[in-house]
């Protein structure tokens, strides 16, 4: 296969991630739109069936007692048996056709997810495979990778701390980048520039690459914490909405805390990579280039973060807002350093 025909198929593959993505967000959507408000339906219906059952069972042996007789208590256990029963199969049923339902969006969010997220991993792959270069050379690249990374932080918070939750939100981010990468981004494949032809490209940029999917993790469930705290304030109140179908603020929290006390130490890395790699390619460790101030203005604000809930014991909304300035700092150091200042990083 040759290299046309190679960045064909990335571009290809590229569209069947971006449907892929968006038929997930839609499909997460609708499991948390729909699916959680009928389960807590379920939920009240089953505890009603319960009550109900058990106010029978009890009347039931209240007559049993009064008619004395010896062999009431086998025919009329039979009755509140066979009742019980009737009422707990009704109950099962009608749970079961809806938990179904609820399951099927779900599967169908995850399952389009994976597929899409394989389909993302071939855009990038067919294209260093065309270029025989490391695929992340140009904006358009490093924005599909970074999208790329955002979706397997997802799928892997989602694993572990069963954050499916998260599915719609982060879906939408990645969609939203890949049509920029593909609007206005795009670039065809070609050589990269003498800086860039190092082996550091895979270490100090992949770094950079995982690190800044990460903290849109982060910034994802900071962002809902924030909504979530103003909604659950409101609730108490009287109010309510769509974010009630969410978990609480403090679990929110503790989400976008984990993830990004693991984004940190790789920003960390990626910076001091980047100051060995500036070393070998331009004789310097540090030249106070515009990329490197707002690398290292974006590291500040999270060691402050970090910092704060460590020692000062923050959290909430000063720490969400701290948070969130990092994030900040992350997007412009991507998007308004790369088209407002000329440097050394220019090159991208």
């Amino acid at each position: 296969m040759g290299a046309t025909d190679l960045a064909n198929l990335s571009d290809k593959l590229m569209l069947t991630t971006v449907v892929l993505y968006i038929v997930a967000m839609v499909s997460y959507a609708a499991d948390l739109g729909f699916g959680r408000r009928r389960a807590a339906a379920e939920a009240a219906e089953k505890a009603d069936a319960e009550a109900a059952a058990k106010t029978e069972a009890k009347t039931e042996a209240k007559v049993l007692v009064g008619a004395g007789a010896a062999d009431a208590p086998a025919a009329g256990s039979g009755t509140v048996s066979k009742e019980s029963k009737d009422v707990e199969a009704g109950a099962g049923s009608g749970d079961a056709e809806e938990t179904g339902r609820r399951v099927e969006w779900a599967r169908l969010a995850v399952m389009l997810s994976v597929l899409g997220w394989a389909a993302h991993i071939g855009t990038l792959v067919s294209r260093a495979w065309a270029a025989e270069r490391w695929p992340w050379a140009n904006m358009y690249e490093f924005l599909t990778a970074i999208a790329l990374a955002a979706v397997t932080a997802f799928l892997f918070v989602m694993w572990r701390y069963k954050a499916q939750f998260l599915g719609a939100f982060v879906m939408l981010a990645a969609v939203v980048a890949l049509g920029v990468a593909n609007i206005w981004l795009y670039d065809g494949i070609g050589p990269v520039v003498p800086a860039l032809n190092s082996y550091w490209i895979a270490i100090h940029v992949s770094a950079a690459i995982i690190a800044t999917g990460a903290f849109t993790v982060g910034g994802a469930s900071t962002i809902l914490y924030l909504l979530k705290a103003r909604q659950e304030a409101r609730a108490a109140a009287g109010g309510a909405g769509f974010l009630s179908h969410l978990p609480g603020a403090d679990a929110l929290d503790r989400l976008s805390l984990r993830v990004t006390m693991f984004a940190f130490p790789i920003w960390t890395a990626a910076i001091i990579m980047g100051a060995i790699w500036a070393d070998e390619a331009w004789g310097r460790y540090w030249g106070w280039d515009p990329k490197e101030i707002w690398s290292f203005i974006t590291w500040i604000v999270y060691a402050a973060y970090l910092h704060a809930r460590a020692t000062a014991g923050w959290k909430g909304r000063k720490a969400a807002i701290l948070s969130l300035v990092g994030f900040a700092a992350l997007m412009f150091n991507f998007f308004g350093v790369n088209y407002l200042f000329s440097g050394l990083h220019s090159y991208a």
